[in-house]
């Protein structure tokens, strides 16, 4: 095992994924078939040893081997994000009147469309000068800025143009006007063929890396969010339809045979670039100019293969268990709010925990993740409330967002309450949720578990006949620290104390501070929280806090009052004075707390069963 670094991370040989990366490299940099595109003359000057790959993960981490940051024209690469644009510009309705979706079977550059006239698909040269065409109906001499704004959003940086490369395919780009000319023919361009081409050549000319394209395929993967900027690029509809386009046609004639064999939507482009994008998974680019008959790159193909080969990547062959989506599923008998609670509270949640149940769901809820969830819940006889755990939920489908919102309209037609806990407000998975379960009465949300479970609790115990009066004044009677003191031993500890008065958000003890007395709760409510945060308990009137005092002589965790409060301050200095004039009440004490203690230890291991349970 390696020795941690200065910085207390594991030193470490190179990530799995970056070594095999390296391999795939090493091994393809030698294969020198293939042939630099040479019919845009500037296209010829590439240098053919340059072989760069990159892979980024959709929590943005970039993985980079080679000639990754050699910058190269997108070319044919520009294909996809401009439709992407055209659909979220345009429009679908407008767009899909004028371009196909259809596979062509033929070149990338082929003079011909289909029965009506139009392109075959926006992956094929005819298919992407309309689409530019579209651009610039929309937006007039603003297109071509409009376009490379966009793709430098999908790279995460802003992009510059080949100028050379733009002139030199601007002057023999005759086969291109050919097919422009086709277009206006049939009323597919609305405008000026040499203005329409005059964006396509320069999109084609726009410069980017293997880096680049990682990042702007793992955008496509996931739904338009760029994973290393966090900016949300285009419209999931725009990019699923886009993902379509290129599994049927990204790689041109050689389509049938990538999907059959590599399985990952993609689209290459003859500077030598293929960009791949798995959705839900990675973005993978990679750049070598050397290109087989169809137009490809070889090594970039030869990557691709490999990378979907050794992990099984091919979309169609997932295996994803709907049974992992649920990590725990419990009452709360098993696992209680960190609230402390007073004896009659304590014996309604007991006869009554059942009525709330607790689900934790981890990864992507989709729509057969779902479907298993609600066949578990059904399993059981139902609750007075569920709560969803989702803070370890990774995503949502629409797919199952929608089957929450008919599970959730089932609940609320037998009186049960819904409570979503571990989503933050204004979230993406908050907002579909709240899109298709907004109208609904029956639903709650907290960020925190513990906070959605004492509410629940607290329902129950309302509705089972208790109260909770935050401002009744308790009697130390009503201590469980002070169980089985005498009356006289009870007086006389109230008189050795002083009362204090806390204002809401007070802090009451600081960690780090000496423990110098202990405080019993009158009313009002507190909370323990650990320095970094968490929250460890919620005392109500009639509890202690501080006791911990008793055995160590430093304050471990911060007390903060939730409302206004009052409690009896007890000094160690005045306690030790109760304990010489009545040595039995202090061994009771003592006793009492060592119980508190083996209580809190029990409600720590149950939480630790139920989630090793599942």
């Amino acid at each position: 095992m390696k020795a941690p670094s200065a910085n207390g991370a594991w030193a470490s040989s190179k990530p799995p994924l970056l070594r095999f990366l390296d391999e795939c490299h090493d091994k393809f940099a030698t294969d020198e078939a293939g042939a630099v595109a040479d019919y845009i003359p500037e296209l010829s000057k590439a240098n053919p040893a340059h072989f760069g790959i990159s892979l980024a993960t959709l929590d943005g981490h970039v993985y980079e081997v080679g000639d990754s940051k050699i910058p190269f024209t997108i070319q044919s690469m520009s294909k996809p994000f401009v439709f992407a644009l055209a659909l979220d510009t345009l429009g679908a309705a407008r767009v899909e009147s004028a371009i196909g979706v259809e596979p062509s079977g033929d070149p990338f550059n082929s003079i011909r469309l289909n029965s009506d006239n139009h392109p075959f698909n926006p992956m094929v040269n005819a298919g992407a000068i309309a689409c530019s065409g579209l651009i610039h109906e929309a937006k007039g001499d603003d297109a071509f800025e409009h376009i490379r704004e966009a793709l430098g959003r999908f790279a995460g940086r802003t992009l510059g143009v080949d100028e050379a490369v733009y002139a030199s395919e601007s002057a023999t780009g005759d086969r291109n006007r050919a097919i422009a000319y086709l277009l206006r023919t049939n009323a597919v361009l609305k405008d000026r063929v040499d203005s329409v081409l005059d964006v396509y050549f320069r999109q084609c000319a726009i410069l980017v890396t293997a880096r680049d394209i990682a990042v702007m395929a793992a955008t496509l993967a996931n739904r338009g969010l760029n994973p290393v900027t966090g900016q949300q690029v285009m419209t999931p509809y725009a990019i699923s339809r886009t993902l379509s386009v290129m599994t049927s046609s990204g790689m041109y004639d050689y389509a049938g045979e990538w999907i059959y064999r590599v399985g990952i939507p993609a689209k290459s482009g003859v500077g030598g670039g293929i960009l791949a994008a798995l959705p839900a998974r990675l973005g993978l680019g990679s750049y070598s100019p050397r290109l087989d008959s169809h137009g490809n790159s070889v090594r970039g193909i030869r990557v691709c293969e490999a990378l979907s080969s050794h992990y099984d990547l091919h979309m169609l062959n997932r295996s994803d268990d709907a049974r992992t989506s649920i990590i725990a599923d419990y009452s709360i008998g098993q696992n209680p709010s960190r609230r402390s609670r007073r004896p009659h509270e304590r014996d309604i949640l007991a006869t009554h925990h059942e009525q709330v149940r607790v689900i934790e769901l981890v990864g992507t809820l989709s729509f057969s993740n779902v479907d298993y969830v609600s066949r578990q819940l059904a399993s059981k006889p139902r609750p007075q409330f569920v709560i969803f755990d989702l803070h370890r939920v990774t995503s949502l489908t629409r797919a199952g967002a929608r089957l929450v919102a008919e599970e959730f309209r089932e609940l609320a037609a037998h009186n049960v309450t819904v409570i979503i806990a571990g989503v933050k407000r204004g979230s993406r998975e908050w907002n579909i949720i709240r899109e298709w379960t907004g109208s609904l009465k029956n639903v709650r949300d907290f960020y925190l578990l513990d906070t959605a479970i004492e509410w629940a609790e607290d329902q129950l115990v309302y509705r089972h006949g208790g109260s909770i009066d935050f401002h009744e004044t308790t009697e130390l009677s009503e201590q469980p620290l002070l169980a089985g003191l005498s009356k006289e031993e009870l007086a006389d500890l109230g008189e050795i104390g002083t009362i204090r008065y806390y204002k809401s958000g007070e802090k009451i003890i600081a960690a780090g501070s000496p423990a110098t007395s202990i405080f019993f709760l009158r009313s009002g409510a507190v909370h323990v929280t650990l320095p970094d945060g968490v929250r460890l308990a919620t005392l109500t009137a009639g509890m202690a806090f501080g006791e911990m005092a008793l055995i160590e002589p430093m304050r471990s965790a911060d007390v903060f009052a939730d409302i206004s409060a009052s409690a009896l301050e007890v000094s160690l200095e005045n306690f030790e004075r109760l304990r010489k004039q009545h040595p039995h009440a202090s061994g009771r004490i003592m006793r009492n707390l060592a119980q508190l203690l083996a209580d809190r230890l029990i409600v720590a291991n149950n939480r630790i069963d139920v989630l090793t349970a599942h």
